[in-house]
């Protein structure tokens, strides 16, 4: 029984030895995590605030606040396991290891992101800019790290990779702010051709959502097999070149009609 005391009485005074050798790194490790998140949240802040009042564009700076964050988390919490008196050289290998297994199996998502950070630097569109990329038209309503979301013209919502998109044509409608429609239809040879493009002149300039400035255009672009190719050549805002291509149309349709011209079987609209 004796020696079970004395056992036990060593065995405490140890522990209290190690205890009170221990609670300084312990101590100040505590220190350290609580002064870190406290400064994590104030260069975050700070931050923040810096790339507001350079007007970053929103995705860059999430991204950005996001990728700063997580690096001085792990920063701190290197730092506070090592004032543990953790060995971090094992720790930092692991990680390492990890970072690079998930690089290999995630290549594809990685070139996506490489594309996505290209598009936010570099700024080939914004958000809210109508483009046309990868086969699809339509608005820009969302730049992702990883995808771009766009909304077409039939308000279907189009997730395309970044890295596709990055790498390919990108044709934005929005940065100029007025588009040029291609109208082109075909009237017989014995059509009174200056009757007719002062007819075309006339609708165009009636419409108020045609641009008076550059002017509009109606000339001849070909004699075809089937009559006299026409090309009318309006300018409108981004936003208004759907309206004014259908406008435009059926109101040279109408007016043909009303005068007793007949169109050829060939109609086409195209952009340029």
């Amino acid at each position: 029984m004796t020696l079970s005391i004395d056992y036990i009485a060593n065995y405490a005074n140890e522990f209290v030895k190690v205890l009170l050798d221990y609670s300084p790194k312990f101590i100040s490790a505590i220190i350290i995590l609580i002064v870190g998140v406290y400064s994590i949240k104030i260069i975050n802040r700070v931050v923040k605030n810096i790339m507001i009042r350079r007007e970053l564009e929103p995705t860059l700076s999430k991204f950005l606040a996001d990728i700063l964050n997580w690096a001085l988390k792990i920063l701190l919490f290197v730092t506070f396991i090592s004032k543990l008196g953790i060995e971090t050289s094992s720790f930092v290998a692991i990680l390492g290891a990890a970072g690079l297994a998930v690089g290999l199996s995630l290549q594809g998502s990685l070139s996506n992101f490489a594309g996505g950070m290209l598009i936010i630097m570099f700024k080939p569109f914004r958000v809210g800019d109508t483009i046309e990329a990868q086969g699809v038209i339509g608005t820009v309503s969302e730049i992702q790290i990883f995808v771009t979301k766009i909304i077409s013209g039939n308000n279907q919502t189009i997730f395309v990779p970044n890295g596709a998109l990055s790498n390919g044509n990108i044709i934005n409608y929005s940065v100029a702010g007025t588009r040029r429609a291609d109208l082109q239809f075909v009237i017989a040879y014995n059509t009174d051709l200056q009757k007719v493009k002062s007819s075309i002149l006339m609708i165009l300039k009636s419409n108020p959502q045609v641009l008076t400035m550059p002017e509009p255009v109606v000339e001849v672009v070909a004699l075809a097999d089937n009559g006299i190719r026409m090309a009318v050549k309006p300018w409108s805002k981004t936003e208004d070149f759907g309206a004014v291509c259908a406008s435009t149309l059926e109101s040279i349709k109408l007016e043909m009609d009303k005068n007793g011209i007949e169109i050829q079987p060939f109609l086409k609209e195209f952009s340029v």
